[in-house]
């Protein structure tokens, strides 16, 4: 599954599609853009679409990306902090990096009713964008494209 305003950037899985981000922040691995580009076209397309939602699947899928690593990268793995409660799971609670997100780019925040309405993975994109250390165009179009963007009231 891809988003709309990722398809630019990632329908080619020339880059790392945020289905793939989520399911590597579960399994606590780091997974940069360059080893990433080392996969094959189906290794991407595996990682995008294999299930990593069960403790079995997502053992699976650490073993997977462990190995892809090991065989198609001089990197080593990298693995993350292992997060208590990642904020995408918390569909009452939006992270301050969302509101301030919204706020440089000049648009109102999500409601807590919109925040909770959405899917699990439309909160990580927003969180991912939100918290992005690269000038970040597309946080408002994935709002509009979440149908959560609302005008700034002046």
């Amino acid at each position: 599954m891809l988003f709309e305003f990722e398809r630019d950037f990632a329908g080619s899985l020339r880059c790392i599609p945020m289905i793939a981000r989520q399911k590597l922040d579960i399994v606590c691995i780091k997974l940069s853009l360059r080893q990433w580009s080392q996969f094959s076209r189906e290794d991407r397309e595996t990682l995008t679409k294999l299930p990593c939602t069960t403790a079995d699947e997502q053992a699976a899928y650490r073993a997977l990306v462990a190995h892809l690593i090991a065989a198609r990268s001089n990197e080593p793995l990298r693995p993350l902090d292992a997060p208590t409660l990642a904020d995408w799971q918390e569909p009452d609670r939006m992270p301050e990096a969302v509101m301030g997100q919204a706020q440089v780019d000049g648009v109102v925040p999500p409601t807590p009713a919109q925040w909770a309405g959405l899917t699990p993975l439309q909160r990580f994109a927003l969180i991912k964008l939100a918290r992005s250390k690269h000038e970040n165009e597309n946080f408002v179009p994935a709002m509009k494209e979440f149908g959560v963007l609302q005008p700034e009231h002046a």
